[in-house]
């Protein structure tokens, strides 16, 4: 007997009792369509082959419980349904990865703070003057008072300091983000 001349009706009940030539031709027969209607909400080729099989293996798992009438409506709701899973995946693991740069974005920025207020008064003002504010030598030396020498080796004092504190620091992210992910 010629699987391929069945109906999706026929090789549904022989996939039932277990045929997997019949599932094969199944799936030879719906696949790319269904790939193709997965493609219009992915664009990625090996995601669309992704949500196909893991939608036919869905099936074959659980075909001694399935009642398939219409396999074409079937078949097409279930992609839709597998292609949903795969966006709402997607989307979540897109805000987790977006947390957890928060999070080591705000322990950088928690270190970098301990290690400015670990400098003196006079040495961190000009930093932050000089890396938030902008100005230049020249003009944090103006607003205190101070030759712009001062204010350049102030500058070389804490870029120093931060170089010395954070070759350990970075080495920590870079670990937990081994650990993270």
């Amino acid at each position: 007997m010629l699987l391929n001349s069945l109906s999706d009706s026929d090789l549904w009940s022989l996939i039932v009792t277990d045929n997997y030539r019949a599932f094969t031709v199944l799936f030879e027969r719906h696949g790319l369509r269904l790939y193709k209607t997965a493609q219009k909400y992915i664009k990625d080729e090996a995601i669309c082959e992704e949500v196909v099989h893991d939608l036919f293996l869905n099936i074959w798992n659980r075909r001694q419980h399935l009642a398939i009438n219409d396999f074409n409506h079937y078949l097409k709701a279930a992609t839709r349904y597998q292609v949903y899973n795969y966006l709402k995946r997607a989307k979540l693991s897109s805000e987790l990865n977006k947390g957890q740069e928060k999070l080591l974005y705000l322990e950088l920025e928690e270190q970098l703070n301990e290690q400015l207020n670990a400098l003196s008064d006079r040495c961190r003002e000009i930093f932050l003057l000089s890396r938030k504010e902008h100005l230049t030598s020249t003009e944090i030396g103006e607003r205190l008072s101070i030759s712009k020498r001062t204010v350049e080796n102030q500058i070389t004092i804490a870029l120093k300091h931060l170089r010395i504190n954070f070759k350990n620091i970075t080495s920590f992210l870079l670990l937990m983000d081994v650990f993270i992910n």
